[in-house]
Order: structure tokens, then sequence, then C-alpha cells
């Protein structure tokens, strides 16, 4: 079983626990919040920045050997998707977040992609992540052109996580089509309708 969590308490002991039961998370989709990302330079990088295209966010840490892990696939996602309008961005939000940032940046997200830092307290408000729930690195989230979260993901989903490269595609293909969020039936609706034109 892989192992994705670190909470503050468990970073800074160094013991890692096994997830086994993903957390819930909060209903989406639902308007992505303003969120800021603190920058190498003192400069400020904002969300909403990015209105019109597809943007993941990674939530990490620099110290935990999975976000380390998971940055260069990122990075590899980035390269294949920028020209259809996604955009990855990285935000470590450990406790040494701003000093390990810029290593971070250039030795695992390889220069690839934008990553800032911020408080944890402000990454699991913008998951609306409940504060006394351990939070497990790395989390995702995913929001449409429009701003509206479509999907998000803590780090103990090992559904999601166990195929990193194949999901985070997954997810941004959904929303690149039009379907992230859409019900069974309505997805089925709209192939069944696609079929029909094109069989006439």
């Amino acid at each position: 079983m892989k192992i994705f969590a670190a909470s503050l308490l468990l970073a800074f002991t160094g013991v890692m626990v096994a997830a086994t039961t993903p957390d819930q998370t909060a209903p989406v989709p639902r308007k992505a919040p303003e969120f800021v990302f603190n920058m190498q330079d003192g400069k400020q990088l904002l969300l909403s920045s990015y209105k019109g295209k597809v943007v993941a966010i990674a939530f990490m840490f620099t110290t935990c050997s999975h976000c380390q892990a998971f940055a260069p696939v990122l990075a590899t996602i980035q390269r294949d998707y920028a020209a259809k309008g996604v955009q990855i961005l990285g935000c470590v939000v450990d406790d040494g977040a701003k000093e390990g940032l810029a290593n971070f940046t250039s030795m695992y997200a390889r220069n690839a992609y934008p990553v800032g830092w911020n408080l944890q307290a402000t990454a699991l408000e913008f998951l609306k992540h409940p504060p006394y729930k351990p939070f497990y690195v790395p989390s995702m989230a995913f929001v449409d052109r429009n701003g509206m979260i479509r999907a998000q993901f803590i780090g103990n989903d090992e559904n999601f996580f166990t195929e990193q490269d194949k999901n985070v595609r997954a997810e941004l293909d959904k929303i690149l089509n039009g379907t992230a969020g859409a019900k069974p039936a309505a997805v089925k609706a709209a192939t069944k309708a696609v079929e029909s034109k094109v069989k006439k």
C-alpha cells in the first residue's frame, strides 16, 4: 500500500501513516475562491489570473517524498496539455515552504510550471478541508475555465494517487470535454446523441 499522508505533526516527527480510507472531500462543483501563490521573487500570483484556462492545483510539502515524486509527473503533463489551455500550479504549504521553495521548484517541478507557497490553513480553507482532520499531501483541485472547482482529491485517496499520471490526465480531459461533474445518465445521453448524428 502506498503512503501519501503528511500532517504537520507527522512531517515534524518524521512518522508516516499508511492511508486506508480517503477523506470525504467538499462538494463539487463550487466556485473557487481567490487563492494567492507567494512566489520566489516576492511577487504574488493570483488564481483568478488564469480564468479562461483549465487549472490543476497541487498542494504539496517540500519535504514529502511523494510530493517530490509527483512534481515531475505534473511537469510532463503541463508540457503535454499546455496547448489545450491547461495550466498546472503548485503550492507548497509545509512549515519550511518559503525556505524550501526554490530548491523544490528547480529540482522536482523542474521549473515547468509556477510553484508558490502559502500557509497550510489557507490551503485547507480553499479545499474546505476540516482543520481538525489530518491533511494528506499531495492533494489536488481542478478548476474549469469559469473558475469552478470541478473535482478535488485529498492525498490519502489511493484510487486517485496510485496512478497519478493517468488520473490527472483523465480529470483534465473531463473538464476539457465538458463532462466533469456530469451525471452518468447525462453523459450517456450526450454520447447517444453524438452517435445518432454520426449514423445519420
